[in-house]
């Protein structure tokens, strides 16, 4: 069996980057090669929009480094099928295709409208909590 997949939500990776914390370490072990981390141009895309919040106060720098090491860490997956599950913020469609077409073990989000999904496509949806307590196993 090889790594465990993961999939690390929009609202993770923003942890991880400004933050210490569960997210942080979760990032680190795919940055140490302990997970193999998906993503996509969709979520790449978010991700950028998102850093540019003003209360998150990044730093051109910052924003820039981050996607780099994003990208060289992670395999990227194109989006084939769309999938029309979460009405209330499609955004997360896009993030539920990512993870389904990358074949992820596990989405780790901090969304309530994906987390009670809890199971999609054998994707198990979890907290960066829940896959820490999970993960020891792995």
């Amino acid at each position: 069996m090889g790594k465990t997949k993961v999939l690390l939500d929009t609202n993770i990776l923003i942890s991880a980057l400004g933050w210490s914390g569960k997210p942080k370490v979760i990032f680190e072990r795919c940055l140490n090669g302990e997970l193999e981390l998906i993503t996509s141009p969709e979520q790449v895309g978010e991700l950028k929009r998102v850093m540019d919040y003003p209360k998150f106060n990044f730093t051109e720098e910052q924003k820039a480094t981050f996607i780099s090491i994003l990208l060289e860490i992670s395999m990227v997956v194109e989006i084939s099928n769309k999938v029309n599950i979460v009405k209330d913020d499609p955004d997360d469609n896009a993030i539920l295709e990512t993870a389904i077409v990358g074949n992820v073990d596990y989405l780790i989000s901090g969304d309530p409208h994906l987390l009670k999904l809890k199971e999609l496509a054998k994707v198990k949806i979890v907290t960066a909590s829940e896959f820490l307590g999970i993960s020891r196993w792995l």
